[in-house]
C-alpha cells in the first residue's frame, strides 16, 4: 500500500509538469503570432494617425493628442503642431481679418507649427489643420490627414466670445438651420435665449431650437413667426451676462440665379444728353451680387460712371429682401454710343443677363 501510494503521489506528481508542457508549447505558438500581433498594432497606430495628426505641445517637450475641446484660461499660450511637410491651418477668422501679431505658423521639415500668445477670450473656436496633395499648381485637402479641436478660452468676465459689433442681423432661410451665434467661452455657463419683445424666454426645446455650445442656438426650422429681436445670457458662478442682440429677418426669396431686370431712363437720346441704365436684382439679404457690363465703345474705353449699392426692404408679412442695383452713367451721349446696353449679375447659384437699346433720335 505504501508503494502504491507513493506511486499515486508520483503520478500526480507529474500532472502538473503537463500544464507545464502546454505553456511551452503555446509559447512556440505565440512566437508563430507575434509578427501579426506587431502589424495589427502598426495597422491600429496608422489608423489612429490617419484620424489626427494635431498635437498640443506641453511642458518640457512632451505632447497631447488633442480631443474634440480643449478648455484653457485666457491669458496662457499655446502650441500647437501637425505633422507633414504640406500643411494648412484653420482658425478663428479675426486673427487674420486684424492680422494679429499674437499668432504664427511655421512650416518646418517634418511639421508645421502654430503658436497662440497671450490668448484672449475672443479666440475661443475652431482650431484645425490638414496635409494638402498637390500636383503642380493644382492642390487638395487630404482627408484621411486631419486634426482639430475646439479651444475654450475661458475667462470669467467674458462669458461670450466678443464681436466686433453690438447688433447683429440673422437672415432666417425657410430650407436649412439658422444659427444665433452667442457662443460661450465657459462650456458648463447655463445659457437660455430670450425675446426682446414681447419680453420672454425662448425655450430650447432640443427639437426645433437647440443649443450648440460651439455655434450657439440653432432654428431648425425657421419661419416669418421667428422675426424680431433676441438676445442671449449666461450663467457661471457669478452674475449673469447679456449677449449682444441678433436682430431676426425672414427671407422671402428662394435660391437661385439673380432674379435680374434692366431699364434706361430713356431708350432714345439726343446727342450731348446724359442717359442711366439701371441693372436691379431682388434677391436674399445674405447674397452678394456682382455685376458686369458690356456697352457700345467700351473697348475704346470710353468713359462711364457705374455705381453699385443695395439696401434690405420689409415687404409685408415678415419677409425682407434684398435689392442690389448697378447704375450705368453715360455723360454727353454721342451717335457711337447708341446701341445694346447689356448687365450681368452674378451670384453664388449662377448668373444672369439682361439687355436694353438705347437708340440715337
Amino acid at each position: 500500500l505504501f508503494i502504491l501510494l507513493v506511486i499515486g503521489q508520483s503520478a500526480k506528481s507529474k500532472h502538473p509538469k503537463e500544464p507545464g508542457e502546454n505553456k511551452i508549447k503555446l509559447a512556440n505558438k505565440k512566437i508563430k503570432t507575434k509578427a501579426p500581433r506587431m502589424k495589427e498594432r502598426e495597422s491600429a497606430d496608422s489608423s489612429l494617425k490617419s484620424q489626427s495628426i494635431l498635437t498640443q505641445v506641453m511642458d518640457k517637450g512632451r505632447f497631447q493628442k488633442l480631443a474634440a475641446t480643449l478648455s484653457l484660461s485666457a491669458g496662457q499660450s499655446i502650441e500647437l503642431r501637425c505633422k507633414g511637410c504640406n500643411v494648412t491651418w484653420n482658425y478663428p477668422s479675426y486673427l487674420d481679418t486684424f492680422k494679429d501679431s499674437r499668432l504664427s505658423i511655421k512650416q518646418l521639415d517634418r511639421y508645421s507649427q502654430l503658436i497662440l500668445t497671450n490668448s484672449t477670450a475672443a479666440d475661443t473656436g475652431e482650431y484645425g489643420c490638414w496635409l494638402q496633395l498637390c500636383n503642380g499648381n493644382e492642390c487638395r485637402k487630404d482627408e484621411t490627414k486631419t486634426g482639430s479641436t475646439y479651444i475654450f478660452f475661458t475667462d470669467k468676465e467674458e462669458l461670450f466670445v466678443p464681436t466686433p459689433s453690438y447688433f447683429e442681423i440673422v437672415y432666417l432661410n425657410p430650407d436649412k438651420p439658422a444659427v444665433i451665434p452667442c457662443r460661450v467661452t465657459t462650456p458648463s455657463a447655463k445659457v437660455t435665449l430670450h425675446r426682446e419683445f414681447p419680453a420672454g424666454e425662448i425655450a430650447a426645446d432640443g427639437t426645433d431650437i437647440i443649443y450648440d455650445v460651439k455655434k450657439g442656438f440653432v432654428y431648425q426650422h425657421p419661419t416669418s413667426d421667428h422675426n424680431g429681436v433676441v438676445y442671449c445670457k449666461a450663467e457661471s458662478q457669478g452674475a449673469p451676462q447679456i449677449s449682444i442682440k441678433y436682430h431676426l429677418l425672414y427671407v422671402e426669396v428662394p435660391k437661385g440665379p439673380p432674379s435680374t431686370t434692366i431699364a434706361a431712363s430713356s431708350n432714345k437720346a439726343k446727342v450731348r444728353d446724359t442717359i442711366h441704365v439701371v441693372c436691379t436684382v431682388l434677391g436674399e439679404p445674405d447674397v452678394d451680387v456682382n455685376f458686369r457690363w458690356q456697352y457700345p465703345w467700351q473697348e475704346s474705353e470710353r468713359p462711364v460712371i457705374i455705381q453699385n449699392f443695395w439696401r434690405l426692404i420689409n415687404r409685408g408679412t415678415g419677409h425682407t429682401t434684398r435689392i442690389s442695383k448697378s447704375i450705368l452713367l453715360v455723360e454727353d451721349f454721342e451717335a457711337r454710343d447708341a446701341g445694346d446696353y447689356i448687365c450681368v449679375a452674378q451670384n453664388l447659384q449662377g448668373e444672369t443677363t439682361v439687355a436694353t437699346k438705347v437708340e440715337l433720335n
